[in-house]
């Protein structure tokens, strides 16, 4: 199955010069979203890893299918002031502002293999925060899951030169 053709392009959004990728269309599509999440619980069987975590919002629609069919705890990566207990903080840019995510402090041991899952790597920005996360919290980075892969953009290359694997299914060009 062809994903791509699942995958609507917005141009200007959520600002000028930004050509989003929305999986909006995609998901809605039974088919075309069973077919997503078999592909990435096919490369995740493949990656040693101890919990999946995902990146708030569109991350958890794909790794809450992986933590459920692997029986993998599920770790949240949010956006400030969304989990209520103590949390581990980190700031990072975006290409259209600055942000936070944040996971509980609870959520990962000391050398705990996590899996990030999203839908999309574009600058890198957001997934090197969630890594910094992890880390901070004392796991390991087993590796990332993007259904899209902006390749135009620098955010998979930033991850590998970081030492961390990426896999995508499938990529277009970010602008």
């Amino acid at each position: 199955m062809d994903i791509k053709k699942h995958i609507r392009s917005i141009p200007d959004y959520p600002k000028k010069g930004i050509l989003f990728r929305d999986i909006t269309t995609l998901i809605k599509n039974s088919e075309a979203f069973k077919y997503t999440n078999d592909k990435i619980v096919e490369i995740a069987k493949k990656i040693d890893f101890d919990k999946v975590a995902a990146i708030e919002s569109r991350g958890f629609v794909f790794a809450s299918t992986v933590s459920y069919l692997l029986n993998k705890p599920f770790i949240l990566l949010r956006k400030k002031n969304k989990l209520p207990a103590d949390v581990h903080s980190v700031d990072f840019e975006l290409e259209y502002g600055k942000a936070t995510i944040e996971v509980h402090k609870d959520s990962i041991k000391k050398n705990e293999k996590i899996l990030v899952i999203d839908d999309l790597i574009a600058t890198g920005g957001t997934a090197e925060a969630a890594a910094k996360l992890i880390e901070i919290s004392g796991g390991e980075v087993a590796g990332f899951i993007f259904v899209i892969n902006l390749f135009d953009l620098p955010g998979n290359n930033l991850l590998k030169k970081k030492g961390y694997k990426t896999e995508s299914l499938i990529e277009f060009p970010g602008h």
